[in-house]
C-alpha cells in the first residue's frame, strides 16, 4: 500500500472522507483503500478564562490516503463530490515519501497524546498583563516559547525596560 495526497474542498474534509469511505465500500474496494485520513492535531487554548481543547487541521483542504492505485480506485475517488485531484504533475499522482508519512503520522499521534498550545502572540506585538504581579502593565512581546507556554514581555518599570517571563494566558493583546 502506498500513500497519496488528495486535494479536496477546504472546510469539508471530514464529510468528503466519509463519502470516499462509503463509495469505496459500495464498490467493494475496501481491500485496495486501507486508510483515508484528515491530518489533524489537538490544540489547547484559553479563551475567556476557560481552557479549551480542540482539533485543528494540519493541512486544510487535503486528505491523505493509504491505498493501492488502480483504475477502479482512481475513478471511485475522483468521482466523489468535493474531490479535486491527487497531488502530482501532469495528472499523475505522486507518492508520499516514507519519511513524510512517518513524520505526519508522528505529528498526529503526538497531538492526540499531548495537546499543543495555541499561542496567538508574535514578536513585536503590544500586550497588556492581565494577571500576576505585573497586572495592568503594558509591554512588547520579545520572545514566544510555545513548548513551555511562556511569553517574554518587555515592560517599563521605573522608566527602564525590563524583560518579564509570563504564562501565555496572563497576557492579552492591546
Amino acid at each position: 500500500m502506498q500513500w497519496f495526497v488528495l486535494r479536496v474542498q477546504s472546510g469539508r474534509e471530514d464529510k468528503i472522507r466519509e463519502a470516499i469511505e462509503r463509495r469505496v465500500k459500495a464498490a467493494g474496494l475496501e481491500v485496495r483503500v486501507q486508510r483515508v485520513l484528515v491530518p489533524t492535531e489537538t490544540v489547547s487554548e484559553i479563551k475567556g478564562g476557560k481552557r479549551r481543547v480542540s482539533r485543528r487541521k494540519i493541512f486544510p483542504g487535503y486528505l491523505v490516503l493509504q491505498m493501492e492505485m488502480t483504475d477502479d480506485v482512481w475513478y471511485v475517488i475522483r468521482d466523489t463530490p468535493g474531490v479535486g485531484d491527487f497531488l502530482g504533475a501532469h495528472g499523475r499522482p505522486t507518492l508520499m515519501e516514507p519519511h513524510e508519512v512517518e513524520k505526519l503520522l508522528g505529528e498526529m499521534q503526538a497531538g492526540a497524546e499531548k495537546p499543543k498550545l495555541k499561542i496567538d502572540f508574535q514578536k513585536g506585538d503590544s500586550v497588556k498583563v492581565k494577571e500576576g504581579p505585573f497586572e495592568n502593565f503594558e509591554g512588547i512581546v520579545e520572545e514566544v516559547n510555545p513548548t513551555k507556554g511562556i511569553v517574554r514581555v518587555i515592560v517599563t518599570i521605573f522608566g527602564r525596560p525590563t524583560p518579564v517571563d509570563l504564562e501565555y494566558w496572563q497576557v492579552e493583546p492591546v
